[in-house]
């Protein structure tokens, strides 16, 4: 710390020099007591130096708004808003996010170290903090293949780096159970630097909790049931809940939070698509779905920024107090939490919902992470599923809003032998296959739920490994979709009868687009658009129940590039029963 800055600070904290800025008439929450302070806000290079009466070199009036401590996102995927975290920054900061904290095991499963290091040195000196935790499973689990393999030595010169913070989601639960050295090493990597390391529980009993708990890992984002997360908490667990896109848990978790136990919960998005961020925002909405929930305002926003602070040691986040960094929002009200103005470090950066910071540079990625798709040509007669005598199928049942899907057994049509889309039956065909290696892997299924009428969809966004995934009501658009993503070089499109309806073309890694962000929200607007004209009136977002079809530790059944996978036997399985 610079001395001369020190006893600047301390002199405007106590009044002897005028501070750098004063914030007053404003309603300050005090996310310790969950009370409304009264009193002039004084800042000094960057930090709250006082509550009480001051002077200021500026002088902001806040017109009776409350000051807001700045949200932060416990625990997201950047990737998965298909920006970078450049552009990323400029769509979360006028929603009164000025923290994250990011795993981007995403381009890691692509592009392995290279991948992480883009996303470092893209997120460096952006006005929202990027803390990142390191992927802990690269690859995901060994029933598929992906771009890459980490291990405990490829991780640990990013320890040095001073927003690397830990581990991020140990979701291999049977390398843990089984205390497997790779594991192993990376949780004792990350013990030698007494940091923090995630979880990653999906359908998993107390055994398991246990032994996560046992390992040093603290927290967990994939609870779905208030049962679950009291179970999590009684063995001194954090609980985050999520509130994404695709897996929307909120409301089914926050009946476990009460005034006991309320510090051991944080709010965290996990993967949420750019067109929800731009338009309903990231931790403000889990502020305000907490709030219509029952929660009480000032408890909601303590979960929101003072307890994520404090689980991952970020001693000057997360409140308005002095010694804090003066990163806060002024909230209009607090029902609705409608946010007029971002400050970070004491400087405006968001105003009445649009970026206003100094203009940001983007990193320009290297070819390693650009040319990233690699199949060789396939024909129809490659997308085959043989199916028995009995016409019956494993067949993966989509759950609305929801990662999780259903193992379904049901009668599927056939033709020679060889199942057949059914719209009657909403049974469409679902193809991964292997675009790192040009291995020529082909995984196929049945799913259910998608309710498409016609046509096919496909993209290079398909946790964790991030594979070609598609899904379609007939062979030859199926087909066509695949090698549309092929010539986009990684990215997502919409076809019906051969003709591409709308396509967003992802070149970093097949995840993020180089592109604006405001220009992405225009072209994902478009792709909703030709949903429609395949039959989609779902209430869910399609693409990203898509990219979660491949996630081979969410139960209870999905597809990898080496075939159907049943989660609750940890083994791959026939479509044909």
């Amino acid at each position: 710390m610079n001395k001369t800055r020190l006893k600047n600070k301390i002199a405007a904290a106590g009044g002897k020099i005028t501070a750098d800025l004063v914030i007053k008439n404003g309603k300050i929450i005090d996310v310790f007591n969950q009370e409304i302070l009264t009193g002039d806000l004084a800042i000094q290079d960057g930090m709250i130096v006082g509550i009480g009466a001051f002077e200021g070199k500026v002088v902001i009036d806040a017109k009776n708004r409350f000051v807001c401590p700045g949200f932060i996102d416990a625990h997201v995927h950047i990737e998965s808003s298909m920006v970078t975290p450049t552009e990323f920054a400029k769509a979360v900061l006028p929603h009164g996010i000025t923290t994250v904290i990011a795993d981007p095991h995403e381009i890691a499963n692509v592009s392995g170290a290279p991948g992480i290091q883009f996303m470092l040195d893209d997120s460096d000196h952006l006005p929202l903090e990027v803390k990142i935790m390191l992927p802990s499973c690269v690859p995901a689990t060994p029933f598929e293949n992906n771009g890459a393999r980490l291990l405990a030595d490829d991780l640990k010169d990013f320890y040095q780096h001073d927003r690397v913070l830990g581990l991020a989601e140990v979701m291999d639960y049977p390398s843990l159970q089984n205390a497997d050295d790779h594991i192993m090493d990376k949780i004792l990597l990350t013990d030698e630097h007494n940091r923090p390391i995630d979880g990653h529980l999906a359908g998993l009993d107390t055994t398991a909790i246990n032994i996560y708990r046992t390992a040093g890992i603290r927290t967990d984002h994939e609870c779905t049931t208030a049962a679950e997360a009291l179970d999590r908490v009684r063995r001194g667990m954090y609980v985050m809940i999520r509130e994404g896109s695709a897996a929307k848990n909120l409301t089914a978790l926050i009946p476990a939070v009460n005034p006991n136990n309320a510090r051991r919960f944080l709010f965290c998005t996990d993967d949420k698509h750019l067109d929800e961020i731009v338009d309903e925002g990231t931790i403000d909405q889990n502020v305000r779905l907490a709030i219509r929930a029952g929660l009480s305002p000032l408890l909601a926003i303590q979960i929101a920024t003072l307890n994520a602070a404090e689980c991952f040691g970020l001693h000057q986040k997360g409140a308005i107090a002095p010694g804090y960094k003066a990163d806060f929002i002024l909230v209009d009200d607090l029902e609705t939490m409608k946010i007029s103005e971002v400050y970070v470090s004491g400087k405006l950066t968001a105003k009445d919902g649009k970026y206003v910071g100094e203009p940001l540079r983007a990193n320009v990625p290297g070819e390693h992470l650009t040319q990233t798709v690699h199949i060789p040509n396939i024909l129809e007669k490659d997308l085959q599923i043989p199916i028995g005598e009995t016409e019956c199928a494993n067949v993966i049942g989509i759950i609305p809003n929801s990662i999780v899907t259903k193992k379904l057994e049901e009668t599927v049509q056939t033709s020679e032998g060889f199942f057949v889309p059914s719209l009657e039956q909403d049974q469409l065909k679902l193809a991964v296959l292997e675009r790192h290696k040009n291995t020529g892997n082909i995984g196929l299924g049945i799913v259910k739920g998608f309710g498409f009428t016609n046509g096919a969809i496909a993209t290079t966004i398909a946790h964790d490994s991030h594979n070609i995934v598609a899904a379609g009501t007939n062979d030859k658009d199926l087909l066509a979709a695949i090698q549309a993503i092929k010539e986009l070089n990684g990215g997502c499109v919409v076809l019906k009868d051969g003709e591409i309806l709308a396509a967003l073309s992802l070149p970093i890694g097949g995840l993020m687009s180089d592109d604006s962000f405001l220009s992405i929200h225009q072209e994902l607007k478009q792709i909703n658009e030709a949903l429609v004209q395949i039959g989609f009136t779902g209430n869910f977002n399609p693409f990203l129940t898509l990219s979660f079809l491949t996630l081979p530790v969410i139960p209870e059944l999905k597809l990898t590039d080496l075939g159907l996978f049943d989660v609750g036997t940890f083994r791959h399985i026939e479509v044909g029963i």
